[in-house]
């Protein structure tokens, strides 16, 4: 009688089911502490320390060390879970204000409108957490910015959300693919310089404000999108109806 094959039928080695509940474990531990790290931030500011975030996750620094690494570690742990927010409560918005329509027309006032207020609220809601990932409070991020930049990495996330919106316009193709990126990350940025200036001096206005104002403006500047040359001077493509 052979022994049992210590390998599956793939020539792999199986993973005991200890480990599997270890890994488990670790991933939620994380989370935990990623939670306690955010907490941490709303409570003593985007300045916080290693120590006030262990004392709020009720462990030790070098806890927080094991699962979240340094301050760069803890800085990325904390993006990461921002950046998957934000861009849910973007699809969210943009869901219920009609989509990424494909054959209907775009409603391309309401979806900006949405998709502006969803970045908005996170500013006003949580005004610590948001300085904290775009001030990079005593961090120090590796040399091959951006490309590491978390903040970058969302950006650009959100902007291609935006081009796709804009593709929903007029024809996708060569003419207009490198324009559309071009838009998007111009929406990007004029809605994050604002809403950092925002955050620091409202002038009166208050967030709903700011997002209808800012979605009227980007509105007035897109509404000749389908009627904008091409490159290479030829007539323009006709806006998809």
């Amino acid at each position: 009688m052979s022994a049992p094959s210590s390998t599956s039928d793939h020539g792999q080695t199986p993973r005991d089911g200890r480990d599997v509940r270890w890994a488990a474990h670790r991933v939620a531990r994380r989370r935990e502490l990623v939670d306690a790290t955010v907490r941490a931030i709303r409570t003593h500011g985007a300045g916080v320390g290693m120590e006030e975030i262990a004392a709020q996750a009720g462990t030790s620094k070098t806890v927080i060390y094991r699962h979240l690494g340094d301050r760069h570690g803890v800085y990325l742990a904390v993006c990461e879970s921002v950046d998957a927010r934000i861009l849910a409560e973007i699809e969210q918005a943009t869901a219920s204000s009609g989509g990424f329509a494909t054959t209907a027309e775009v409603n391309l006032p309401r979806i900006l409108g949405a998709v502006i207020d969803s970045y908005l609220r996170l500013v006003e809601r949580d005004p610590e957490v948001y300085r904290f990932v775009v001030r990079r409070p005593d961090v120090t991020l590796p040399d091959d910015l951006p490309a590491s930049d978390p903040v970058t990495g969302l950006s650009g996330r959100i902007a291609d959300n935006l081009t796709h919106l804009l593709a929903q316009l007029q024809p996708d193709d060569a003419h207009t693919q490198g324009r559309n990126r071009a838009l998007a990350w111009a929406l990007v940025g004029m809605v994050k310089e604002s809403a950092d200036r925002w955050l620091e001096n409202p002038d009166g206005l208050t967030r709903t404000d700011l997002a209808r104002h800012l979605a009227a403006f980007a509105h007035t500047g897109l509404a000749g999108h389908g009627e904008l040359p091409t490159s290479d001077g030829s007539a323009p493509h006709p806006r998809r109806r």
